[in-house]
């Protein structure tokens, strides 16, 4: 099934069937009293960027999602969409940035889903990953034991500016006793906004390599390598991360060279 969203302002960053396999990103920006409808079709997660929303699934209110100004201020409420529930969301305040959110979708895999839920901001999972310029914040959204078809999802954040993520190096894009394949996207927020980071990518099998600047309000799409992440100095990062594959289970693969930083 094809889907046909509409509101004031529904911009699309990542396309299932372009830049992925699974995997779209679009940001919804909803005005207090505007309207943004989300059509069936394909699993959702709805991240609260900032701003609060009401969220009516069908016939069924789900209550008042949101929770932040900014995505560096703490976690938010989420919202949970199964592939078959179609959802209107009415913009109630805006943060620093409006009313405004991260769209993670993905095409419907084996597993149907949970229902239509809030994922309060109190339910998610966070955690410190890494030590010294490698620790940073991780937020799990909706994790691989969670009710859903494919997605996982969550966020990072680098409590403090000029640090290194996703580090060890670590991939996802092979099916073997230590390793399932999962692809996955980023979108990044940069603080202070006109600040960067650098995304590194690489892969030992083929020789690829790659360092792109990425900016406040980038997004990236990651199917293959080891992807580390860096933050300019003077500048925090923060990256929603959306994950797909045919299971859900995540078994990621450290650069053996590096796993001695463990």
């Amino acid at each position: 099934m094809t889907t046909s969203d509409s509101g004031p302002g529904i911009t699309s960053l990542i396309r299932a069937g372009e830049q992925t396999a699974y995997i779209s990103l679009d940001l919804a920006h909803v005005p207090a009293g505007e309207v943004v409808h989300l059509e069936p079709g394909r699993e959702r997660v709805l991240v609260m960027l900032s701003g609060k929303v009401r969220v009516v699934s069908g016939e069924r209110e789900l209550g008042v999602a949101g929770g932040r100004d900014d995505v560096f201020d703490g976690p938010a409420d989420a919202v949970y969409l199964p592939p078959s529930a179609p959802a209107s969301l009415t913009g109630v305040a805006g943060g620093t940035m409006g009313c405004r959110i991260a769209v993670a979708g993905a095409e419907m895999g084996a597993l149907q889903g949970g229902e239509a839920r809030i994922i309060a901001a109190r339910a998610q999972v966070e955690g410190v990953a890494g030590r010294d310029l490698w620790q940073r914040n991780v937020r799990t959204i909706l994790g691989p034991d969670d009710a859903a078809s494919r997605l996982i999802v969550g966020e990072t954040i680098h409590p403090v500016a000029g640090t290194w993520s996703s580090f060890p190096p670590h991939r996802h894009d092979r099916e073997a006793d230590d390793e399932v394949r999962l692809e996955e996207v980023y979108y990044y927020r940069v603080q202070p906004a006109e600040g960067f980071g650098v995304q590194v990518r690489y892969d030992t099998e083929t020789g690829a390599q790659e360092a792109r600047m990425v900016r406040d309000g980038d997004a990236a799409a990651i199917t293959s390598g080891f992807h580390p992440v860096a933050a300019a100095p003077g500048y925090r990062l923060y990256y929603l991360w959306i994950m797909a594959g045919e299971g859900r289970a995540v078994r990621p693969y450290i650069d053996p060279r590096y796993r001695w930083l463990l």
